[in-house]
């Protein structure tokens, strides 16, 4: 299978140069020329193994350039009970409420606590015999720009990797205490992390300026280093998300819960529109779909595109009690406005062009119908955040994060404007000890502690549930990283990390 750039079909590349390059020359981002078809004999197959033989299966048939043992030795090392702490590194808590079912899809498991783990635990593998395969005895620098999650996740699986760099910016007002403490605290060589005077999107554009800046790359290219990412552009962290998606419907399968064939709902709180897309793809393949429920936090960008066809980034930009969300710029989207215009690279590359000269962009109607046919947007304020969060502990016994508390309270808006009772999964993103006090003041009517461990640790004394290991393990550890620079010191921050500025 080869690959194609969302902004110019000419563009033709193999998985693993994909995934070595992460983004196309021009600006645009991978996506698979076709997709496998799996019917439902294969999905009852595919049920009747474990999460790392799903996986496999998956990765088998999108890597056509990877060996069968190196697919197999990627899987093995990434999704291990070590690190996930069972054999099921994505397992499913049941919830029914009345008339309201919803399967919570615990994606958070991990070594960082949060759902990007699922793919930057195998990433590295998959980079690393990338680079092999197409740019051998160069070094890989890895540029992530995060809203939280992505950076620590990213850090933890390339740090002290062979043949790689990684370099981590993110907003210095825009992430929890709990994800700055895991970033700043961050163990490795290879490893440099860096805050930003700005939000994610500033972060996210300036990391993309700096993968086409041709100066730049040609002082990489003197120390015989390349770019590459770690964000959802890259296809090898997309990839590994499609596969959670199959897994929780074969675990529903097992479990009753569903009879082979059924449709089920798909609920993703939402802010670069990675994790959603992902399930897309995953519909494509043959996993019967229904609805994709869109949810977002005040910064409801994609709510009002989903609503009204246009995506307008000149907004009020929010800060929230769900960080990882606050984003008004979704680099995602553009591999979906590929797939709705039948492959039409040079429409979306006009909309890309518009959205970064006026900020906005309007879809045609045919696209507008698509997107409405298949996606549901809907928006949750902080207040309600909490409103849900404390209404799932006190109703249901349950304790989510902000993040999931955000879905949860979209998909009651979309069963109450719908009546749809379709089996729901709800994709859980987050521990809800990474952001202990807007869940502590949610669950508690007590004085919050003023030091975020102790924040940690009431919430565990309210809830009698355990603090994560890797987290409790934060409160003593050093902190390595507290550099903050403007946006336009981006580029010279990259190249002073690397000694070659």
């Amino acid at each position: 299978m080869n690959y194609n750039s969302t902004r110019n079909n000419n563009t033709v590349v193999s998985a693993s140069q994909a995934i070595a390059q992460g983004i196309s020359e021009e600006g645009g981002l991978f996506v698979p020329q076709s997709l496998p078809r799996y019917t439902m004999d294969d999905i009852k197959a595919m049920s009747e193994t474990d999460y790392k033989g799903r996986a496999k299966k998956i990765f088998r048939d999108f890597l056509g350039d990877f060996t069968e043992q190196e697919i197999d030795e990627s899987v093995e090392a990434a999704y291990t009970a070590e690190k996930f702490g069972s054999e099921n590194p994505a397992p499913i808590s049941y919830i029914e409420s009345g008339s309201t079912k919803m399967s919570v899809l615990e994606l958070w498991h991990g070594p960082t606590c949060a759902f990007k783990d699922m793919a930057l635990q195998i990433l590295p593998h998959l980079l690393t015999k990338s680079v092999k395969k197409t740019y051998s005895g160069k070094e890989a620098v890895i540029l992530v720009a995060t809203s939280g999650d992505t950076g620590k996740a990213a850090l933890e699986g390339f740090k002290d990797v062979d043949g790689t760099k990684i370099m981590v910016f993110y907003p210095v007002n825009g992430v929890s205490p709990m994800q700055k403490r895991q970033m700043a605290t961050q163990k490795g060589n290879n490893v440099s992390v860096a805050a930003i005077e700005g939000n994610f999107d500033d972060a996210q554009t300036g990391v993309k300026k700096i993968f086409t800046n041709t100066e730049i790359k040609a002082k990489l290219a003197e120390n015989n280093m390349l770019f590459s990412s770690a964000n959802s552009i890259n296809w090898g962290r997309l990839l590994p998300q499609v596969v959670y998606y199959f897994s929780a419907y074969c675990d529903m399968l097992k479990e009753g819960k569903i009879t082979l064939g059924d449709k089920i709902n798909v609920v993703v709180p939402t802010g670069n529109f990675g994790n959603i897309l992902a399930s897309f793809y995953a519909m494509n393949m043959g996993l019967p779909i229904n609805k994709f429920i869109c949810a977002s936090n005040a910064n409801n960008v994609l709510t009002d595109f989903i609503r009204t066809g246009t995506y307008d980034k000149q907004r009020t930009f929010f800060t929230t009690i769900s960080p990882s969300m606050d984003i008004l710029v979704s680099s995602n989207l553009e591999r979906l406005l590929y797939h709705l215009t039948d492959g039409n690279a040079e429409k979306v590359a006009q909309w890309m062009k518009e959205l970064s000269e006026t900020g906005k962009y309007t879809v045609d109607e045919e696209v507008k119908a698509k997107l409405q046919k298949l996606f549901y947007g809907g928006f949750c304020d902080d207040e309600n955040t909490q409103k849900t969060i404390r209404e799932m502990y006190r109703e249901e016994n349950y304790l989510c994060d902000t993040h999931t508390a955000v879905a949860v309270n979209v998909y009651q808006q979309y069963v109450a404007d719908t009546n749809d009772t379709t089996p729901a999964v709800i994709a859980s993103t987050a521990s809800p000890y990474k952001f202990a006090k807007s869940v502590l003041e949610a669950v508690s009517d007590a004085a919050l502690p003023e030091d975020e461990f102790a924040m940690v640790d009431a919430l565990s004394a309210a809830t009698k549930t355990p603090v994560p290991a890797p987290l409790a393990s934060l409160k003593d550890a050093e902190v390595r990283f507290g550099f903050t620079c403007k946006v336009d010191e981006m580029p010279q921050t990259v190249l002073n990390s690397l000694s070659i500025g």
